[in-house]
């Protein structure tokens, strides 16, 4: 008989952590596992918690401990191995998974936020998985739908000195990733000198770019160098002067277009990052054709927002009839064209996911669909929308928001150390909690595994606790708002 196909490693490692530490027994071990001692990886010396430590055991990595954090750490790496032998994951995939500190980092998260918080759906973390750091105001381009209105940069943005201390806030919080957005991130002095900092504390270093600078491959051969492993290009239209205008600078669309070519030649993590709107709706496939023609692999398609001068063009956002075709038209997609991932910021495609395939698949985030039933049970467990859950933005002058996307300011890094307002901010305790939310998204079913984009309540109802008014479900609450835009239309011209 042939032996059973063996499920995704990190798949079955992630759920199997979730079903062993759901007791008081292994929940106190993993509190215990939590404190950070020194140990011993060769000649050098690491600080972290004693999960870090087994992991990185796991990984194969040589660490020497004292007696008390080896013994826990023998403890935990047992539970953890016959969680994924019980599930019938991979082990191999797990131990080459965790041989990259940055995954380390991201499930030390998860663990820490199951000894504190035990099984929550979704999953509690005790930080951010991700800071989205939006470096500078400074930027060479002007686009229409901007959320920052980044042209030159703001009069009090971060010194050198204050983004090295904001580094080291996230190191110590144990952020696993950092992505460093703007205004344009790669014009910055800094730019080369943080991704260094960020990188040498073990984070993952990703990029989001207009590509104009990475469009010489010796520019981003220095910033893979430097450290960053991702870097996201974006691409609005598979037609030059249309990516162009909306760019608000001329040559923008061959600059990103041969920035990715770069980054495919250097073998760098990359994806082409769209915004949708009714400007580029039609243009789906050829935008896609133009990816496959590039060689990129991953295509990321961005809500639209209105926010920052996106509140100008806010009549070109989707409707939720519109979204929804364009949701199901993407999981067609993602099935036909085999090798690229094809992918939306809207939480909603979870659900789409979940729909089209009869329950037999789903994307439990951003970035993945696929139909092992450890991947649908994790759905729940990552939960939809990250904003001040599993993410949380800074601005360039050190406020706190819960996404780039939401100007709602929940603290500053000069003021208040990034983990008080990580762990204190009522804004962010509240979008933590599903039950909390309001509308159309309290009562829908799949509030657990998307829970509207918190952006969208926020920009159509100034409130981060709003119902998502993108959605189909909550079409009643999108048709209201085109009427009292009407109203308000009709009051302006009668004046």
């Amino acid at each position: 008989m042939p032996e059973k196909k063996k499920r995704g490693g990190v798949g079955a490692f992630l759920a199997g952590i979730r079903l062993l530490f759901n007791n008081p027994v292994t929940r106190r071990a993993l509190l215990l596992a939590s404190k950070e001692y020194v140990c011993k990886y060769g000649e050098k010396d690491v600080k972290a918690p004693v999960i870090y430590h087994s992991l990185s055991s796991i990984a194969g990595e040589p660490v020497e401990c004292p007696l008390a954090a080896g013994i826990l750490m023998g403890i935990i790496k047992k539970i953890i191995m016959f969680g994924v032998h019980v599930l019938k994951g991979d082990e191999e995939e797990v131990k080459k998974a965790l041989s990259d500190p940055a995954i380390r980092r991201g499930i030390t998260l998860v663990m820490k936020g199951l000894g504190l918080y035990g099984v929550t759906v979704p999953q509690k973390m005790p930080a951010p998985f991700l800071i989205v750091w939006n470096f500078t105001n400074m930027c060479n381009f002007r686009c229409k739908h901007c959320y920052q209105r980044a042209d030159r940069p703001l009069p009090d943005e971060l010194s050198l000195e204050e983004k090295i201390m904001l580094v080291d806030q996230l190191d110590k919080a144990g952020v696993a990733a950092v992505a460093l957005s703007g205004g344009e991130p790669t014009i910055h002095p800094h730019f080369l000198r943080i991704v260094r900092e960020i990188a040498s504390r073990g984070m993952y270093v990703a990029v989001a770019t207009n590509g104009w600078v990475f469009a010489d491959i010796e520019r981003l051969k220095k910033a893979k160098e430097a450290g960053v492993r991702y870097v996201e290009i974006s691409v609005d239209s598979a037609d030059p002067k249309k990516h162009d205008a909306f760019r608000g600078t001329p040559g923008a669309w061959e600059h990103a277009v041969k920035a990715l070519e770069n980054a495919v030649k250097l073998g760098i993590n990359h994806a082409m990052a769209v915004t949708i709107t009714k400007a580029n709706l039609d243009e789906v496939d050829e935008i896609l054709d133009l990816a496959e023609s590039i060689g990129v692999k991953r295509v990321i398609f961005f809500n639209f927002i209105p926010v920052g001068r996106g509140i100008e063009i806010s009549h070109l956002d989707l409707t939720p009839e519109e979204r929804e075709r364009f949701l199901r038209k993407l999981y067609i997609e993602m099935k036909k064209r085999k090798g690229m991932e094809i992918i939306s910021t809207a939480p909603q495609y979870s659900r789409v996911t979940l729909q089209m395939s009869s329950g037999e698949e789903i994307a439990p985030t951003h970035f993945y669909v696929g139909d092992d039933p450890i991947v649908k049970a994790l759905a729940e467990f990552i939960g939809g929308c990250g904003a001040g859950r599993i993410y949380a933005a800074v601005q360039p002058n050190g406020d706190v928001t819960p996404c780039v996307f939401m100007p709602l300011k929940v603290g500053n890094i000069r003021e208040t150390p990034f983990w008080e307002i990580w762990t204190k901010s009522p804004v962010l305790l509240s979008l933590r909690d599903r039950e909390k939310l309001k509308g159309g998204c309290a009562r829908c079913p799949y509030k657990y595994i998307c829970g509207g984009c918190r952006a969208r309540g926020y920009a159509y109802f100034n409130d981060p606790l709003a119902p998502d008014p993108g959605c189909i479900i909550n079409l009643k609450h999108w048709k209201e708002l085109m009427e009292m835009k009407k109203v308000k239309i009709t009051v302006a011209h009668n004046q």
